[in-house]
């Protein structure tokens, strides 16, 4: 399987429900059953996708653009709900004009990404994480967007998984995706490590990753010590 066949595995999804000022919005499906990834563009299980509502700590309502862009944000979000992208990309497009908030540009990412461009689902991301840098979401929306773009970048998806690992250290799913791009990058032990940490927290899938992982991380020691006992057993060219 090509890295370009894997990477078009991302396209598909699945809505979620919602937890309190964000909705998962999509599983982004990198493979439905667990895989062994043996490079560092093989296949990566799934990332969670999510979405945002109109509320955010520093909103008002008594500027009327505001209102305006708060409205656009909610039926741009009823929108996407019912699948309707295009309708909710215009209206949180609407909505940025007005007032530029860290959740309509977020949300206006998510239409992007969907639309498959992710140029611009990047762009609104990283401009949605200056305005709001402490959003785990974001982050791991813009992880998912460099490994899925033409021209992947896994060492910035792998920076902003972190990131959204610190900010939310008990998320399973970001725990997962960490360990996945871990993986894939060839650091072994940690990704074992986030495996661990994921299915300590409710992913059953990822026992599959820590034995198959587990396996990598004794067969790499098996052939070190395999290559030192051939270099031990070479005759001494001094002797």
């Amino acid at each position: 399987m090509s890295a370009r066949t894997s990477l078009l595995q991302l396209r598909n999804a699945t809505l979620r429900s919602s937890r309190l000022s964000t909705i998962r919005s999509v599983h982004i499906a990198y493979a439905v059953r667990p895989n062994v990834i043996s490079s560092a563009r093989a296949v990566l299980p799934k990332f969670t996708r999510r979405w945002a509502t109109s509320t955010t700590p520093n909103s008002s309502a008594v500027d009327p653009a505001e209102v305006e862009a708060m409205q656009c944000l909610e039926e741009g979000t009823q929108k996407l709900e019912e699948g309707d992208v295009q309708a909710a990309k215009a209206l949180y497009k609407r909505s940025v004009d007005m007032k530029r908030t860290a959740s309509a540009l977020f949300n206006l990412g998510v239409t992007h990404y969907h639309l498959k461009e992710y140029d611009e689902a990047i762009s609104s991301w990283k401009e949605a994480i200056a305005l709001q840098p402490s959003s785990a979401d974001a982050h791991t929306n813009l992880a998912s967007a460099y490994i899925v773009s033409p021209v992947s970048r896994p060492d910035l998806a792998l920076h902003h998984l972190r990131v959204a690992a610190s900010l939310a250290p008990e998320d399973a799913e970001i725990a997962f995706n960490l360990a996945a791009v871990l993986e894939a990058c060839g650091f072994l032990e940690e990704a074992l490590e986030q495996y661990k940490r994921s299915k300590e927290f409710g992913v059953d899938r990822a026992a599959m990753h820590i034995r198959n992982v587990s396996a990598k991380i004794l067969g790499k020691k098996m052939k070190a010590a395999e290559e030192a006992s051939k270099e031990e057993s070479k005759p001494d060219p001094s002797a």
